[in-house]
């Protein structure tokens, strides 16, 4: 009770205060059991889990010059597809949960896979989510390209183009799941974000794919009395704007 394990951005703050007080090139965390990572860049600025997992891949592909599918979950970014394109291989989709990546993983003998929320599988390894491991590459990668983590960054959009991405948890009883399902479901947009819908995924929650790639889901939590709302475009602004929509969509 109280603590906050997940290694995401509101729960590094002493990790980036540190990275910027000691001059450090990167910061990593984990969750107490170390299946997930959590990246602060060398200026203490979060990397989000949907890049980590993007810049592991292309370490994977390009240094290591590794080759096998990638498997995302449906929160998963659109920077993998590109990736996929880019080195002619398969990219599959899962609900979102790593007891649906690892199955998929193993039936695909897929190079790697990853949810959302900062866990990492890899092939000959066990097939788990790994934050040690995924700790060890990223550093690998560093050093074998002799970049700081902003760097790599800039080197990964140079691939997929700009990506960015944020997440928004709003608490909620488990009462109001039915009502805010439903009011979500009879009021679908034609537009978010000014673009214009391509095609509505309801595979695990809402997923709502804009004509430019651009996707904003909402769903609630499998393990909290949350609903989440995820968005991924090619702005900051965007994202936020679809966060926003997001929330006045499910009523919150």
């Amino acid at each position: 009770p109280g603590l906050q394990p997940e290694p995401i951005a509101p729960n590094l703050g002493q990790l980036s205060d540190t990275v910027r007080e000691t001059g450090s090139d990167v910061g990593l965390a984990t969750d107490g059991d170390a299946d997930r990572l959590g990246v602060v860049d060398e200026k203490g600025e979060f990397i989000s889990t949907l890049h980590t997992f993007a810049l592991l891949a292309l370490y994977l592909l390009e240094v290591r010059g590794e080759r096998g599918p990638l498997v995302k979950t449906t929160n998963g970014s659109t920077m993998l597809d590109r990736l996929g394109e880019i080195f002619s291989i398969p990219v599959h989709e899962t609900p979102i949960g790593f007891k649906y990546v690892a199955p998929m993983m193993m039936s695909e003998k897929a190079l790697m896979g990853g949810e959302e929320s900062g866990g990492y599988g890899f092939r000959n390894h066990v097939l788990e989510r790994d934050g040690i491991l995924a700790a060890i590459y990223l550093l690998d990668f560093m050093v074998g390209l002799d970049k700081k983590p902003s760097e790599l960054m800039e080197y990964l959009f140079s691939k997929v183009g700009p990506h960015y991405y944020d997440r928004l948890d709003v608490k909620i009883p488990l009462e109001q799941h039915q009502e805010v399902t439903a009011r979500i479901g009879r009021d679908i947009p034609d537009r978010l974000g000014g673009t214009q819908l391509a095609r509505l995924d309801t595979q695990d929650g809402f997923r709502f794919i804009l004509k430019d790639g651009t996707w904003l889901l909402i769903r609630f939590s499998g393990t909290e009395p949350l609903v989440r709302i995820y968005a991924e475009s090619h702005s900051p602004e965007v994202v936020k704007k679809l966060l926003e929509e997001g929330r006045k969509l499910a009523g919150l």
